[in-house]
């Protein structure tokens, strides 16, 4: 239960600093019952290759304690900051609707078995 709080908890604190940072189109998609990936995927987009540099940047210099990897500042139209149980894709728009993870993850009906790797 502790560990579902301190999710909760920086799940709470990630969304405020993505409202601060001008983010758009912030979704957050619960996978904690359908993946081994993590509890939480959070979807959102900027504006532009700077603007997704400063979401991610900021985001990781807030929460670095948290922080496990980040990927994708080479390309900067995708970026994904990994927290363990909540993961973060910042892309821009077009990327966004290219790979349409909201489209994904919305159509998988895993009820009643988890789905991991290997």
């Amino acid at each position: 239960m502790k560990v579902n709080i301190e999710v909760n908890r920086l799940l709470k604190k990630i969304l405020q600093d993505l409202e601060d940072l001008k983010a758009k189109d912030v979704k957050v998609i619960d996978i904690k019952n359908r993946s081994a990936l993590g509890d939480y995927i959070i979807i959102v987009s900027g504006t532009s290759s700077r603007h997704l540099n400063s979401i991610v940047n900021n985001i990781v210099k807030n929460n670095k304690k948290n922080v496990i990897s980040t990927e994708g500042f080479k390309s900067t139209d995708w970026l994904i900051v990994d927290f363990g149980d909540i993961i973060l894709n910042v892309f821009k728009p077009e990327i966004r609707e290219h790979y349409s993870l909201e489209k994904i993850w919305k159509n998988i009906d895993l009820r009643d078995e988890k789905v991991g790797f290997g």
